[in-house]
């Protein structure tokens, strides 16, 4: 992606939040929180899902009320209290969750509220498709005025809200994870349209947990951490290493809390020659108690196939596995299940969790027929798992019966952890067990992986992470084209590290050895 080529340019603050405090029943949520924001800037708010974040742009946007502190527009002091205040006042936020009606066109969503008169009684559509479509021609929009917003697609819908905010002549746009939903196209455009309003003297104010992005685009970072302000960093001193330790509390080289095991256990799983007859080509190797075993390669090796046809969840063409020396016929993921392996997929919202039901629910699904007798489900049982998951997973949660779909990325992957947890597994497949979290988040799933480790648990761990895989395997294995070629650390004597593992994954090593 195209760096930032436009630094801030420092005259008068066009916000300042100084000692903001908010509590909710008795929970602080921000606690003498400072945000100074310059017109014509680029100003990332980083921290952990829970840091506060949303917390404090929402009483930027008027939908909470501080309960201590400042905040000065243009350096006058405002006491916002209402949505609509910070609207006249020149604040527009962009929620992730786009605040559009569907059913109407783009020129009523921009003129939402605000709605054009002809002689002070009837809507003027025409006048206003006319000056909506003046706004869509400078953010360079490839749809009209008159197009259903239902119609569009994210990246086009997030034109509408930005559309909207420029027609109120807003001066600070907040954009929450914008980029959520996009793809990398899209996403590059909506950083040339970002640029575009830098470039016009609008400040923006850019949450995001995504490094990649805070490198293009960002003039200064400011992080948030439990609730409190940590600092702020000009361009120039915003790197991986600083922002990780400003987020989490320490340092990247300790992000991966693993002690590398020397001396693994007995061997709990065997896999011999596996095959699906297409992708995976003749699998073998072993895992042991105790052990994380990164499984590394190139997009399309077939590292998640090998897990699927592990966990009965693909038909195998041949091949044995064994667990502790027994040999298994999977043919479905309940006999898995039962056999005590666990498979954590890559995609928690449409092949992991049941988005729509509780969290309790997610937690328990696995567990309710063991823990029922004659058909009467335990409730103080299951209560007992849903507390204990919660205690020891850390998953931050107001409530088991909140729906799984309202929680943070990081906390619905630790809630699919819980489920699979709840069978008590001997063997856990953890197939790109970060995707889509921040970086705290990141740091609590990785505790969670090697307490498992240290408790017996026999993990092989699918990432395309290699810092991750690094960070945390005591040997990697690495596929390419369906097959395994290759394998570091443990007693192999070769270091794991990104080259060693690339090598592999490319072929660069049989090539140097030819």
């Amino acid at each position: 992606m195209a760096s930032s080529t436009q630094p801030s340019i420092k005259t008068k603050p066009v916000l300042e939040m100084q000692g903001i405090t908010k509590t909710f029943n008795g929970f602080t949520a921000l606690h003498d929180v400072n945000l100074t924001i310059y017109p014509g800037e680029v100003h990332a708010l980083m921290g952990e899902n829970g840091a506060g974040k949303s917390t404090l742009m929402k009483i930027l946007a008027g939908a909470y009320i501080a309960d201590a502190g400042e905040i000065r527009i243009d350096g006058q002091a405002v006491k916002m209290t209402d949505p609509g205040q910070a609207r006249n006042l020149g604040i527009a936020i962009i929620y992730q969750e786009l605040n559009l009606a569907p059913n109407l066109t783009v020129a009523e969503n921009i003129f939402m509220g605000s709605e054009l008169k002809k002689g002070g009684t009837f809507i003027d559509r025409d006048g206003m498709r006319h000056q909506a479509s003046e706004v869509l021609r400078n953010l360079d929009a490839s749809f009209d005025a008159g197009d259903l917003v239902s119609t569009l697609s994210i990246a086009e819908q997030q034109q509408v809200e930005i559309a909207r905010a420029l027609k109120h002549k807003s001066s600070i746009l907040v954009m929450d994870e914008p980029t959520a939903a996009l793809s990398d196209r899209e996403t590059e455009k909506l950083f040339e349209v970002v640029r575009r309003l830098r470039n016009e003297g609008i400040a923006i104010i850019y949450i995001s947990h995504r490094m990649e992005e805070i490198y293009a685009l960002a003039d200064r970072v400011s992080v948030i951490r439990d609730g409190g302000y940590i600092g702020s960093l000009e361009r120039s001193e915003i790197s991986a290493p600083r922002l990780v330790e400003m987020m989490v509390g320490r340092s990247l080289q300790d992000l991966y809390e693993h002690k590398r095991q020397t001396h693994p256990g007995s061997v709990v799983l065997e896999v011999k020659n596996l095959s699906d007859g297409r992708k995976v080509k003749s699998a073998s190797f072993k895992l042991h108690a105790g052990e994380i075993v990164g499984l590394a390669g190139l997009v399309g090796a077939g590292r998640t196939e090998i897990a699927r046809l592990i966990f009965g969840a693909d038909r195998k063409a041949s091949g044995e596995i064994k667990l502790e020396g027994r040999s298994l016929n999977i043919s479905t993921p309940d006999d898995a299940i039962k056999a005590g392996i666990a498979y954590v997929p890559e995609d928690r919202k449409d092949l992991g969790l049941f988005l729509e039901i509780s969290s309790g629910e997610n937690i328990t699904m696995n567990v309710l027929g063991r823990e029922a007798t004659s058909g009467i489900i335990n409730s103080k049982s299951l209560f007992k798992i849903v507390a204990d998951a919660v205690s020891n997973l850390g998953i931050r949660l107001a409530s088991p019966s909140i729906r799984a779909m309202d929680l943070s990325g990081g906390n619905q992957q630790k809630l699919l952890l819980a489920r699979w947890l709840a069978i008590n597994p001997k063997v856990l497949l953890l197939d790109e067990p970060t995707r889509g979290v921040d970086i705290g988040a990141k740091s609590e799933i990785y505790r969670i992986i090697s307490d498992l480790a240290a408790k017996g648990v026999a993990i092989l761990m699918i990432s395309s992470e290699l810092p991750e895989i690094v960070g945390m395997s005591d040997r990697v294995l690495v596929m390419r084209a369906g097959s395994l070629v290759g394998e570091v650390g443990g007693s192999t004597g070769e270091a794991i590290t990104q080259e060693n593992i690339m090598g592999y994954a490319t072929g660069a090593r049989e090539v140097a050895k030819s």
